[in-house]
């Protein structure tokens, strides 16, 4: 039976990923170095500390990775301050279905406290998660399950009676190992041959995932 819901955000409940992939874009060239959408990919799903250790691995130790972390982060919050969040398909549905049914919702996101609450602001769906599980919130980040374990247990729940909806190929290997349901709904990663093995409902868009939960 499932007790609890567990969201990913980034790609997942908002069109982010896009977001922040055309700032570093953007800082890149403006600093000259060579980038482009699959080095970006290699960042997805990964906390900043892990994310540093790629681009200084790619680009050397003294690539400014914080300073350009810092920057990409203004201009991600001005953008979305004036022009608000792009919300995924079904974001508003799916949150509603577990409300109507006394479902517990948590969010389990690799993203700092403060991004997060910001985005959840914005798309006005604050009030439809009981915990928040941030990436400043664990030690391991995703494919570790740890964010998810955490979020099982504030939800006072155990993880094989919640469910986790993802979009990047980590965040299907960290629910898995945390034993619950998984529903991915790809955004820039499609699945790999390893993890759809680790994958219970493939969807389209999150609306979609209603009828296999129904």
């Amino acid at each position: 039976m499932i007790q609890g819901a567990v969201f990913d955000m980034d790609g997942l409940m908002f069109d982010t990923e896009r977001l922040v992939y055309e700032n570093w874009q953007a800082m890149m060239d403006e600093r000259g170095y060579p980038y482009d959408i699959e080095a970006f990919k290699q960042t997805v799903g990964r906390r900043k500390k892990e994310v540093e250790l790629f681009y200084k691995a790619t680009y050397g130790e003294d690539f400014p990775y914080w300073e350009l972390a810092d920057k990409g982060r203004a201009r991600y919050v001005q953008r979305v301050e004036r022009e608000g969040i792009p919300v995924k398909p079904g974001l508003y549905e799916i949150l509603e279905f577990f409300r109507q049914r006394g479902v517990k919702i948590a969010l389990a996101t690799s993203t700092s406290r403060e991004t997060a609450e910001l985005n959840l602001r914005l798309a006005k769906v604050s009030d439809y998660f009981d915990v928040l599980v941030c990436g400043d919130d664990v030690t391991n980040g995703k494919p570790h399950p740890e964010v998810f374990l955490t979020a099982a247990e504030r939800l006072g729940f155990p993880p094989e009676n919640c469910v986790a909806f993802e979009d990047s190929i980590n965040g299907i290997k960290s629910a898995y190992a945390a034993g619950m349901t998984t529903v991915m709904v790809p955004d820039f990663l499609q699945p790999t041959d390893e993890i759809k093995p680790m994958i219970t409902y493939l969807c389209k868009d999150l609306s979609e995932a209603v009828a296999y939960l129904s």
